[in-house]
């Protein structure tokens, strides 16, 4: 299993990586292709920072996508960071594969964190979100 533990702490993407939102989830949200789970779950939690819900819609697989998300800029969710504890295949030549991480973030003034074991899985040639063990606290 590979590790890359990596934070929103530094500047940059809302994923946590030190490169700008433009050069990292940012072309993917303009529709590049992610080529490994990992990118594509970064983007997604970039997506919800942002509340990019059509995103979110097409990167999920089409067995287990919901008719739609109730994301909007008064839910008062504030995300506030992503750590990616591991993952294990997802990359460019694998069918599927998983990531684990923690994202943190404050609804009311109080924070939680959310731990997830995310499925992966390629549909026509793309990542898709299939789902994940959810943990919160």
């Amino acid at each position: 299993m590979s590790k890359s533990r990596q934070s929103t702490q530094a500047a940059g993407c809302p994923c946590g990586q030190a490169f700008s939102y433009e050069h990292c989830c940012g072309r993917y949200h303009q529709g590049e292709l992610p080529q490994t789970a990992e990118q594509l779950m970064r983007s997604r939690y970039s997506a919800y920072v942002l509340r990019n819900e059509p995103y979110l819609l097409a990167t999920w697989a089409s067995a287990t996508r919901p008719p739609a998300l109730e994301l909007s800029a008064d839910d008062g969710v504030k995300w506030l960071g992503l750590t990616v504890l591991g993952h294990e295949a997802g990359q460019a030549g694998d069918d599927n594969g998983t990531v684990r991480f923690v994202a943190r973030y404050k609804v009311g003034g109080r924070a939680f964190r959310l731990q997830e074991n995310s499925r992966f899985v390629r549909e026509d040639g793309a990542w898709r979100y299939l789902d994940g063990e959810v943990s919160e606290s």
